[in-house]
């Protein structure tokens, strides 16, 4: 008997076809989704429900989280939610090393062509998987770099951190967005990857504490990959959870350039020594307005252009979130955002390269946090 089937079928097993099946002339297959964890298993239940809602062939990639020595429930959490969950998901754990070490175990125990990083304080959108592969197949890319955003559901204060943290006024575009940028872009881990080729080539995590992303970055640059950086490819970014810890962790930033600095020159730019050359301005104008009456003019003037800029980046950040509560703590934190960070570089800028002492490894509480 000869069966024949009409328009509709075979539209309906194309369609199939083109969902599921993988043309030839892909260089990446397959990807594994590299997670490091240390006590965040809140954040860790809100990953695990993106990753599952990502619209792409689940035999396609696999789902690696690494608990770098929690001693929450994580361990309880992730192996309850291995079995009824539909992804290839794997669970490891390792006694505290911090979590570049955690990125490396998960690169050792990857099945995939395609790494890729993502902070356990992030979440994804359904299509930035597909956005990723879609991408560097058809750049041919070694690695990948991709932005953070915010979700609508964030706090204020997040929201009011992620405007300071992306925009073009405080970082002068440094964090990949297509347009204007005064620095080169450097991947970083909350959102980026390598394949598995390439991490033969180069290795993997360093050692150094803070900004290992930027060291392993300027190793896949300097390595002459192609690097794409997926502009659609976000991931939502919950950031510090007050404004203490967010001060701390752009500290660490600070400490972090420096110490960049002494291993490669060329992870220290311009734009990266501007914050603590704001800073130094600042302290000195105001030590010499208390003696010097030109400065009082300085500082006034000084007053003015903030108030300028601070005007600018609340109608800014209104405009972004279609609400005044973000806009309102912006204020708030920009200055913490620059004066910590200058701060920082500052001080380990005095002790690394003036007395020429070993690393310092900034707030040594804060490695995830």
């Amino acid at each position: 008997m000869i069966f024949f089937l009409d328009d509709y079928f075979l539209s309906l097993i194309f369609e199939f076809k083109n969902h599921y099946s993988m043309p030839m002339d892909r260089l990446y297959r397959n990807y594994t989704i590299i997670v490091p964890s240390f006590n965040r298993v809140d954040e860790i239940k809100d990953l695990l429900v993106s990753v599952e809602a990502l619209v792409f062939n689940r035999n396609q990639f696999e789902l690696i989280i690494v608990d770098d020595g929690s001693t929450d429930n994580t361990i309880e959490f992730c192996r309850s939610r291995q079995v009824p969950s539909d992804l290839d998901f794997k669970f490891l754990t390792q006694e505290n090393q911090g979590p570049g070490a955690a990125r490396n175990k998960g690169m050792e125990n990857a099945t995939g062509d395609f790494f890729i990083f993502i902070d356990s304080d992030c979440t994804v959108p359904p299509h930035w998987l597909s956005e990723i592969d879609q991408q560097i197949n058809a750049e041919k890319a070694d690695a990948f770099g991709g932005p953070d955003s915010f979700h609508e559901d964030f706090s204020p204060l997040l929201k009011a951190i992620n405007y300071s943290m992306t925009s073009f006024v405080t970082t002068g575009g440094l964090r990949g967005k297509k347009g204007r940028k005064l620095a080169r872009f450097y991947p970083r881990s909350f959102n980026m990857g390598l394949s598995r080729k390439l991490w033969q080539k180069i290795g993997g995590f360093g050692s150094l504490r803070h900004g290992q992303d930027i060291e392993y970055s300027n190793r896949i640059i300097k390595s002459h990959a192609r690097v794409s950086f997926v502009e659609q490819a976000f991931v939502y970014h919950k950031r510090r959870t007050n404004l203490r810890r967010f001060y701390r962790q752009v500290y660490n930033w600070g400490v972090a350039r420096v110490n960049l600095y002494k291993i490669d020159h060329a992870m220290l730019e311009p734009l990266h020594a501007m914050p603590a050359l704001l800073t130094l301005l600042t302290i000195l104008i105001l030590v010499l307005a208390i003696f010097i009456g030109l400065f009082r003019w300085m500082v006034l003037a000084g007053l003015i252009f903030t108030f300028l800029i601070v005007v600018y980046s609340i109608i800014d950040a209104i405009r972004i979130y279609k609400d005044i509560k973000p806009a309102l703590l912006v204020p708030f934190i920009i200055p913490a955002q620059i004066f910590g960070y200058g701060l920082g570089f500052i001080n380990n800028f005095i002790r690394r390269v003036v007395f020429q002492k070993e690393e310092k490894v900034g707030f040594q509480k804060t490695y995830y946090k």
